[in-house]
């Protein structure tokens, strides 16, 4: 939407850009979270790590979130990123079609989530596909929930996985199971773009 105004040139002098959609919704759903809790940015900004400017940005989606900034505040609130995406998205349903899919992008990274099957109730387990730019990698600095099962599967290219200080290199094909309980991280070793699955089961 910001694009598209700012190209026809519909902006009046000193108008901002219209935020982005999703980025609107993710901004007001962190401002609800953070309300429920009592917290006011600076004390969010101490339990998370982040700074009161940046979180402040992100509540009034002046600036898209990063994957790494949302794993922090999903850590904070006991929550997975899929479970806080699917938040700001119309309620579940048992079928999900590939057209109603969400699809979430990382700018800062390259990083493009697909929730194939959203987190729903009653159910643990959920599917994400991913995809990493040749070259492009992403770190968290903690799970969003200690001792998160997770299976990643490659479908296409090389990814590197490096959860503590163990790397896995993994091939299309290959499958790494583990439990997350520290750092984790994912580099597109590559000259092709990484293509994955990932199942995520909570604890």
């Amino acid at each position: 939407m910001r694009n598209e105004r700012e190209a026809r040139g519909t902006l009046g002098a000193g108008e901002a850009p219209a935020p982005d959609p999703v980025d609107a919704r993710i901004g007001a759903r962190l401002a609800e979270l953070r309300a429920e809790h009592g917290w006011s940015l600076g004390e969010l900004a101490e339990r998370s790590g982040v700074s009161r400017s940046t979180l402040s940005r992100v509540e009034r989606a002046e600036v898209s979130p990063t994957a790494a900034f949302l794993n922090r505040l999903c850590h904070v609130y006991g929550r997975t990123m899929s479970q806080l995406l699917s938040e700001v998205e119309s309620g579940p349903a048992p079928l999900v079609r590939a057209a109603e899919q969400p699809v979430w992008e990382d700018r800062a990274s390259g990083f493009v989530r697909r929730s194939v099957s959203p987190p729903h109730a009653g159910l643990r387990g959920e599917l994400v596909e991913g995809r990493l730019g040749a070259g492009a990698g992403i770190a968290y600095d903690r799970p969003p929930v200690p001792g998160l099962e997770q299976h990643l599967w490659v479908l296409d290219g090389t990814l590197e996985v490096t959860a503590g200080d163990v790397v896995h290199r993994l091939g299309t094909g290959d499958c790494l199971r583990l439990r997350v309980w520290g750092p984790t991280g994912f580099r597109c070793p590559g000259t092709v773009d990484a293509r994955y699955v990932l199942a995520v089961v909570l604890p």
